[in-house]
């Protein structure tokens, strides 16, 4: 049942300009060879998904559908292959990036992947570590600019907002806490033993700095875990709370494998931030794609 990616795009083309022969033609395939594609594509999914008529083609309503679908398959396979190509370049890197976790997996291969497209002959090294490891090859000038998500940074560092986030309390469906009417009260929460990231992560630090604001006591991990993927499979599999960044679990909340915990009296929102040697001025690629960043998350319009 699984549909082969060119099909995909075709099918997606088709939705974009109204016509079979001119989507086979932007994909350079003959419009018989487009046909059959999408043939084959109605057949695997048992559904018709393209009306075709003298006057062109139009996806049915079906076909929106599975075209919006079939958009953000082809979205994440970008994603996907311009962070590969990144982790795969960065020695030979042009503009060298580090980047936290959070920012790595989920914000930065978007915006590398819009400055390639129009510096393709660019290239981009990626870096992921987390926050505090981020600072570090910062200030060592082992990389060009970085990307954190912990709620400080070094004085000697100079740093902009490029998007914010949320972390939110997360267990799995078969957690008592699942099934709770009132929110958690930060004091439940600061005395519950937790899933956490290790020392150094913007996550636990954010978190650990709520708690502190909140006067409630010390964080209590339950366990101590080198990454989001790590936490978030642990919980998954009932090992208990964690508190997570929405971006790393939005998927896992919204399918039903993790439920989110309201909290009260905690404030768990955070800056997400790009960094670079303080009172240097960024200068050529890092510049550019410091601007991509702030265009991506709207941060150029509201400051």
């Amino acid at each position: 049942m699984t549909p082969d990616l060119e099909s995909l795009r075709l099918l997606v083309l088709v939705g974009e300009l109204g016509s079979i022969g001119r989507a086979a033609a932007k994909l350079g395939i003959a419009q018989p060879s487009a046909s059959k594609r999408l043939s084959s594509l109605e057949r695997k999914f048992g559904l018709a998904l393209v009306d075709r008529t003298r006057r062109g083609s139009a996806l049915t309503p079906d076909g929106r559908v599975v075209t919006d679908w079939a958009r953000r398959v082809l979205d994440e396979l970008n994603v996907l292959v311009t962070g590969a190509e990144a982790l795969r370049s960065r020695r030979a890197a042009e503009l060298r990036v580090a980047a936290s976790l959070t920012v790595a997996e989920h914000l930065a291969p978007g915006w590398i992947g819009e400055l390639r497209r129009a510096r393709n002959d660019l290239y981009v090294g990626l870096v992921v570590t987390n926050s505090s490891l981020v600072c570090d090859l910062v200030r060592g000038g082992e990389v060009d600019l970085g990307f954190v998500e912990s709620p400080t940074v070094p004085a000697e560092l100079s740093a902009r907002r490029v998007s914010t986030d949320r972390l939110a309390v997360v267990v799995s469906p078969d957690h008592a806490w699942a099934r709770r009417r009132k929110p958690l009260t930060a004091v439940e929460l600061a005395d519950t033993p937790l899933v956490v990231r290790e020392r150094g992560s913007g996550t636990r630090e954010t978190l650990e700095r709520a708690l502190r604001r909140a006067k409630v006591g010390e964080l209590q991990p339950v366990a101590e875990l080198g990454s989001t993927t790590a936490v978030r499979s642990a919980v998954v599999d009932g090992a208990g709370p964690a508190v997570l960044s929405v971006l790393a679990v939005d998927a896992d909340l919204s399918e039903g494998r993790l439920v989110e915990v309201a909290v009260d009296g905690l404030d768990l929102r955070r800056q997400l931030r790009a960094v670079w040697p303080g009172g240097r001025k960024l200068l050529g690629s890092a510049a550019e794609l410091l601007a991509v960043a702030l265009r991506a998350s709207g941060v150029d319009r509201d400051g």
